[in-house]
């Protein structure tokens, strides 16, 4: 993932200061994330993406090897956000020719993650529980979501997700590309 954040900057012609000021990360993280010398948080990972109008399982999916058809469950990427202790999996990365994409989440007991802005303006979502309950708030809109519960929206400014349950908050996100 890094070199293939470090390849997006270099396409733009963006140095490492112009980014930083587009996304609020200081250069030297930047200089470390690209470097491979610390993991993105998933806080991080959404400014990125939201500069580059990429999805965080886009990202992840470029930076392994050319889309499969089939994705073994050992072949599907998982990433941990050190923070939050957020686990995502990629089940179906994005691919060029596609415009769906689906992910596995699981937000730990007591955990939340916010984002600022939507990676990618006008991405339509479907997220359904698998488990646990889920504090999610979309744009100012709360919705608390619980095993079986499905939510849709199309989202262009912030959410944040918390789980203030005694177990972890599973979920599927469904993602359709403007």
């Amino acid at each position: 993932m890094a070199r293939r954040l470090a390849a997006l900057r270099a396409e733009r012609a963006w140095t490492l200061e112009a980014l930083a000021a587009k996304t609020g990360i200081s250069r030297a993280t930047l200089s470390r994330l690209e470097r491979c010398e610390l993991s993105p948080t998933a806080g991080m990972l959404n400014k990125l993406c939201a500069q580059f109008g990429w999805t965080a399982s886009r990202l992840m999916a470029e930076a392994e090897s050319g889309p499969p058809t089939v994705v073994r469950a050992a072949e599907q990427v998982t990433w941990k956000d050190p923070e939050s202790g957020y686990v995502r999996r990629v089940l179906s990365p994005p691919h060029p020719n596609l415009k769906g994409e689906l992910v596995e989440v699981s937000l730990p007991a007591g955990a939340t993650v916010s984002y600022d802005v939507s990676p990618l303006p006008g991405l339509e979502h479907h997220l359904w529980m698998l488990d646990g309950v889920l504090s999610l708030e979309i744009e100012g809109a709360g919705f608390r979501l619980k095993k079986g519960d499905c939510v849709r929206y199309v989202l262009s400014g912030s959410s944040r997700f918390a789980c203030g349950g005694k177990r972890p908050a599973r979920y599927l996100v469904a993602m359709v590309h403007p």
